[in-house]
């Protein structure tokens, strides 16, 4: 018997892919419609994609990042703004300001540690883990250092949402 699915004609992967990523833009345009308060102790961990389509960052995190990166909405950030297909939010890095524009297309990652929530996307050219993508930190100003370790996925029952359709390469 032939154990390989046939392929479908509906991109079903496609389409999870977007609608959990929808999650990630209406949770931040809650925190854009609070005036960029976040409630209680909830703050974000978002990895993205430097080089995809639409990212726009300044060159010196691009040359620091040249694959994909980790910026961290806790603290220190201003400017978010959100739109149907990405936000923009200002952010510091080594006292100096940068201002980001990251499609939601561009996300790997998203994890508020707080409440031991997370997703994961399928990369845009590979297919890494959640703590493989959340190694690379960018160090924004007020992030943790520990990122990994806080975040790994586990079988505890901790929300780490993970979809892969299994992709040919």
């Amino acid at each position: 018997m032939n154990d390989t699915p046939p392929d479908s004609m509906i991109p079903y992967d496609e389409i999870v892919q977007e609608a959990l990523r929808a999650v990630v833009g209406r949770v931040l345009g809650q925190v854009e419609a609070a005036g960029g308060v976040l409630p209680g102790s909830h703050h974000f961990y978002i990895t993205f994609k430097t080089g995809a389509p639409g990212v726009s960052i300044p060159a010196t995190l691009k040359a620091r990042f040249p694959d994909e990166m980790t910026i961290v909405l806790q603290n220190k950030f201003w400017d978010l703004g959100v739109a149907e297909n990405g936000f923009t939010v200002s952010l510091s890095f080594n006292q100096m300001p940068a201002k980001l524009d990251i499609p939601f297309s561009a996300i790997t990652a998203f994890v508020d540690p707080a409440v031991d929530f997370g997703l994961q996307f399928q990369a845009m050219a590979d297919d890494e883990t959640l703590e493989d993508d959340m190694s690379t930190a960018a160090g924004n100003d007020e992030a943790e250092r520990d990122v990994a370790s806080r975040i790994t996925p586990s079988e505890d029952g901790s929300n780490v949402v993970s979809v892969d359709f299994g992709k040919k390469k």
